[in-house]
């Protein structure tokens, strides 16, 4: 319940000529919390409201000098967020509906009751609140989509952006594939958020998340008594997404049965709830995601053909930061920016040798692990430059080897310390694996064994 300095700050002003209605009201608005002011007609009101602004006018339609119906018609030209609620009597019922018609948010009937008067003016007041609300998370939203605030400039990236925004105008489905970590929930926001689909709901699904026997009730729904734990009836994501989008997140890990239902779905565009007996039309754009090669999983024999064609009318690849490293350093910009408004922060940038580090490393986790690096790095951070303070023990181990060559006895003692160091580093790197340490290191796995044994490296 809204309490009187929860009301504070809101002006309502109170226009009849019926003096004792007009005073009443105004001392029951003010013990509620309300600034309240009066005016005897609609003259007085718009002189006062030319000078200064209300949140809410209660008036009266018949009155002299100037009635409530002009009042409303002269007001709203100067203040457009003042809401109307307008008093009337039986009589004037006709009346009263076409101040409804000139924007009046409500009207009340003679005899007042005060009490409800002021019910209806905090409820008045909380749908507008809710309207700014919702206002501005629909502007958030749009701004958070906005290609031009996805972060990156290289070649692989604008291609992306470019095939975005073609793909947002279409109908289509789109399959979106990318290693884990690349965006690919992002990008399918960006499809929906720029597109004809902008207001209806996205909803999104991890399919790697919904076992088998709960497959149908989430996808389609499911009616009460359908199954043991089913209490009361549930919408299912298709209908929930009615008119928008559905993500469907690593599709490669359903199962063949529950990729023949999604295929019948999306084919006929009509569902049955578990349980039902009611064929439910549905107007889904379906935006799937995988960080497997879809098309291989199919000559495989793990993935539909019919499902695959009807997903990838529309493919998007996102490419690896190894592919876009030049996008690294705005990447980490952005993301001292982010947390430093979250962590009320003021960073203002990074240790060139930390940044180098970060550009050459290989991001398994892709723009997700950078972006927890980052996070991380911040939470330590003692300066307003980032440094090797919070970064990870195989980040670290990552900076140039600190040897001493001046100490080697020989120049085939200096390049075997040198050697030594450099092949330990790059295999705490890659977790000890041979064959991927040897790769990053341009030799075969053979050479990569005989150098370790050489320069007395673990071979475990």
């Amino acid at each position: 319940m809204k309490t009187n300095q929860d009301r504070a700050g809101h002006k309502v002003l109170v226009v009849d000529d019926d003096g004792v209605t007009r005073e009443s009201l105004a001392a029951v608005l003010s013990n509620r919390g309300f600034v309240c002011r009066q005016a005897a007609h609609g003259q007085q009101a718009l002189d006062m409201l030319t000078r200064e602004e209300f949140d809410v006018v209660i008036t009266d339609i018949e009155m002299p000098v100037m009635n409530g119906i002009r009042l409303i018609e002269n007001a709203s030209l100067l203040h457009s967020r003042t809401s109307f609620i307008i008093i009337t009597a039986y009589a004037s019922l006709e009346t009263a509906i076409e101040a409804l018609r000139k924007g009046a948010f409500d009207y009340l009937l003679k005899p007042l009751n005060f009490e409800d008067v002021a019910i209806k003016v905090q409820k008045l007041l909380e749908h507008k609140e809710l309207v700014v609300e919702n206002q501005a998370l629909r502007q958030e939203v749009n701004s958070q989509y906005n290609f031009s605030n996805i972060i990156g400039q290289s070649a692989a990236i604008k291609n992306v952006f470019e095939t975005i925004r073609k793909v947002s105008d279409s109908e289509s489905n789109v399959l979106i594939t990318g290693n884990s970590g690349t965006g690919k929930e992002l990008v399918a926001k960006a499809i929906h958020y720029n597109s004809l689909r902008r207001k209806g709901r996205f909803m999104a699904v991890n399919c790697g998340a919904i076992t088998e026997t709960l497959f149908e009730s989430e996808l389609f729904g499911h009616k009460r008594g359908a199954f043991t734990d089913a209490i009361a009836d549930k919408d299912g994501l298709f209908q929930v997404a009615h008119r928008g989008s559905l993500f469907l997140d690593e599709i490669s890990e359903m199962s063949l049965t529950a990729q023949a239902k999604l295929l019948r779905a999306i084919e006929t565009k009509d569902i049955l709830p578990v349980g039902g007996t009611s064929i439910i039309r549905v107007d889904v754009r379906i935006i799937a995601a995988s960080n497997r090669d879809l098309f291989q999983e199919v000559k495989l024999g793990r993935f539909r053909e019919d499902l695959y064609y009807r997903l990838n009318v529309i493919g998007i690849h996102l490419p690896s930061l190894s592919e876009r490293r030049e996008d690294i350093p705005m990447l980490v910009r952005h993301f001292i920016e982010k947390y430093n408004r979250q962590m009320n922060r003021q960073v203002k940038g990074v240790d060139p040798q930390v940044m180098q580090m970060l550009s050459r490393h290989t991001w398994k986790g892709e723009v997700r692990e950078l972006e927890n690096i980052v996070e991380r790095m911040m939470i330590f951070a003692t300066e307003d430059v980032l440094k090797f303070d919070g970064m990870p023990a195989d980040l670290c181990g990552e900076k140039e080897p600190a040897i001493s060559i001046s100490k080697a006895s020989s120049l085939k003692s200096a390049v075997e310390n040198f050697e030594r160091e450099y092949i330990r580093g790059q295999l705490e790197k890659y977790h000890h694996h041979r064959g991927e340490t040897a790769k990053a290191l341009g030799i075969g796995e053979s050479t990569l064994y005989r150098k370790m044994s050489d320069l007395d490296l673990s071979t475990e």
